[in-house]
């Protein structure tokens, strides 16, 4: 039986007269790395929030591994790291006195949970640099090496690669997958950055004007994305072999509604279109197909037009 960590019905967040969050329905899988996508404005924050209880709802109900009473989330959230925004620091303080103030607020007994955390973020070696003297990358791996001093259940990241280098972008990737699968550590993590979220998640959450537009998996994402001509025919299993055996590929796929998805030989429409037309088979659409990352989103909320 699948473990829910989250569920969410109908919650919906208002600021004044504007909702931030539009009865959002929403499941996450123990287990998964999921993506969150969304413009700024979109509710991305505002949802993480809710979940970490630094917001409460408008109306609607929130489960955290099935308990959705506010006292029984309260213990449920002592499960849950989190770095959402700008992590707070003490700019005067060193990094292993930020996380030692930290481990003390927050009860956590083991003491060399504090090194083991600055490892994984790579500031082991910082001494007593004080915070302020950090760039913004070393001040976001402080942050997520404070979200993980409990060794979380699940871990809520909010933009974790904002001001990271590529090598440090790497790094944290690197370091959620290896949590993830090393501990089976559930991930929500949101990030501009789309290319990065696609190369570190499993599923995605797309989410616009307060609203879950799309839910897919990595694979499902992958389809919608790759590039292929789309050949529409009158007879398409006919056309599926014909292809097959001329242009000697398997790299194409018939889809439901009879469209031959081709992903090979994409610089080769007009030979294509000759071969069908050569074996008297009438082509009523062909054309090249498929987003890039950004072109999927920007279509799935709007953000640009197609003819």
């Amino acid at each position: 039986m699948k473990t829910m960590v989250l569920e969410a019905r109908g919650l919906t967040k208002m600021y004044k007269e504007t909702a931030a969050l539009d009865h959002i329905n929403l499941r996450l899988e123990k287990g998964k790395i999921y993506g969150f996508i969304g413009q700024n404005g979109a509710g991305k924050t505002t949802f993480l929030r809710l979940i970490t209880g630094l917001a409460f709802p408008a109306c609607g109900t929130l489960a955290l591994w099935g308990k959705t009473d506010r006292k029984e989330l309260q213990e449920q959230r002592k499960r849950i790291g989190c770095m959402i925004e700008t992590p707070a620091l003490y700019p005067n303080l060193t990094a292993r006195q930020n996380l030692e103030v930290q481990r003390l607020q927050r009860g956590i007994p083991d003491k060399t949970v504090i090194g083991t955390c600055l490892g994984m973020v790579h500031l082991e070696d910082t001494g007593k640099k004080a915070v302020r003297n950090f760039s913004l990358g070393m001040r976001q791996r402080l942050g997520i090496a404070s979200a993980l001093l409990n060794m979380p259940e699940f871990l809520i990241l909010d933009e974790p690669v904002n001001g990271l280098d590529p090598a440090g972008i790497v790094e944290i990737r690197n370091l959620l997958k290896l949590l993830n699968r090393e501990y089976g550590m559930t991930i929500l993590v949101s990030s501009h950055i789309l290319e990065e979220l696609y190369q570190t998640a499993s599923h995605f959450i797309v989410i616009d004007k307060g609203k879950i537009l799309e839910e897919l998996s990595d694979q499902e994402l992958e389809e919608r994305c790759r590039r292929h001509i789309a050949i529409q025919s009158s007879e398409p299993e006919k056309a599926l072999l014909l292809l097959e055996e001329k242009l000697h590929t398997d790299k194409l796929q018939l889809m439901p509604d009879g469209t031959i998805r081709l992903y090979d030989h994409l610089d080769n429409k007009e030979s294509i279109a000759r071969l069908l037309l050569d074996a008297h088979i009438l082509v009523t659409g062909l054309q090249l197909s498929g987003d890039t990352l950004e072109d999927y989103f920007l279509r799935k909320v709007g953000g640009v037009s197609h003819d």
